[in-house]
């Protein structure tokens, strides 16, 4: 009776855990980027040995800048769709911008046919911050993860598990200037992505410097 007792304990608690694990009590907690902090960000090109200040990317013309969690099978898919929308960001003379925690063996070039616009490496991770959002294991529990991981692998995304893929990353419409954050997606969960008629439509709201 005791070993029963025991191991109906353990599965209650096991369920108990993945029911916590499924709220949003256990979604991480962030805060909200401002422009000053961003606008400073040392980025390295991964095209030509050089190093810019983040504030350059859309000082001009705006910019929609993705905060890569880590460029796998979840990622790509979300720099397909963000990448979609290159035709009318062309339009709107908006650049589109990536940029990724680290630089990984062949990461990058795996990811680059997926997405539309430069890629560059932010070594101090601004752009996944000033709070990083941390999603550990109990993410693999999440029913939200498995459907997007479902979905993303029936679009037909592939992709590694290297690297660093526990820090949370996001997409920015940033405007021209000291215009300011106009929108700020924070992944709440792995594969949780940005809507883009909600990108589209903060970069129509970018005025451009002359």
């Amino acid at each position: 009776m005791g070993m029963w007792s025991v191991g109906l304990g353990a599965v209650g608690a096991a369920l108990a855990g993945i029911f916590l694990a499924n709220t949003d009590l256990c979604l991480p907690k962030g805060a909200k980027a401002s422009l000053e902090y961003l606008e400073d960000a040392d980025l390295r090109s991964t095209v030509e040995e050089k190093v810019v200040k983040a504030k350059s990317l859309w000082e001009k013309n705006g910019a929609v800048v993705m905060a890569v969690r880590r460029p796998g099978f979840l990622c790509r898919e979300e720099a397909s769709e963000l990448s979609s929308l290159k035709p009318q960001l062309e339009e709107l003379g908006v650049p589109l911008v990536a940029v990724v925690k680290e630089n990984l063996g062949a990461e990058i070039q795996g990811f680059r046919p997926h997405f539309a616009g430069d890629v560059y490496i932010d070594e101090q991770k601004r752009f996944y911050g000033p709070l990083q959002r941390r999603m550990g294991g109990l993410g693999f529990v999440r029913l939200g993860v498995w459907r997007n991981f479902i979905r993303a692998w029936k679009s037909g995304h592939q992709g590694n598990m290297n690297g660093e893929g526990f820090v949370l990353g996001g997409v920015f419409v940033i405007g021209a200037g000291s215009q300011g954050i106009l929108l700020e997606h924070q992944e709440k969960e792995f594969g949780d992505k940005v809507e883009i008629a909600d990108v589209l439509q903060a970069a129509k709201k970018i005025v451009p410097q002359k």
